[in-house]
């Protein structure tokens, strides 16, 4: 589920430097929108969320399609590690309507 030894940064920066043209590669910077910098649209969005949920097996809900989750480098390595700490939590078991009757 890690998506390989690579950090995460380095992964999503290599995905986008594969997937989108830059310019100049070099000003590809952590913070930076994606979107106000022209380096990702609605599609290339999308995109990387088929990127994001097939490589760490994650899925992500409508409601996560927001730029504070996948606006810059940065804030997508914050969401998938925040996705990711959710998913590696063990889940308390709920009885099931079965077992309660």
């Amino acid at each position: 589920m890690d998506g390989g030894r690579m950090p995460l940064r380095d992964q999503i920066r290599n995905f986008i430097l594969e997937n989108f043209i830059l310019e100049k590669p070099e000003d590809l910077v952590d913070d930076e929108s994606l979107l106000e910098k022209g380096i990702m649209d609605s599609t290339g969005v999308l995109e990387l969320v088929a990127f994001l949920e097939s490589t760490y097996e994650i899925k992500v809900e409508d409601e996560e399609l927001i730029p504070e989750n996948l606006d810059s480098i940065r804030n997508i390595v914050n969401y998938l590690e925040r996705k990711q700490a959710l998913i590696s939590k063990p889940q308390t078991a709920q009885p099931s309507a079965a077992s309660q009757a």
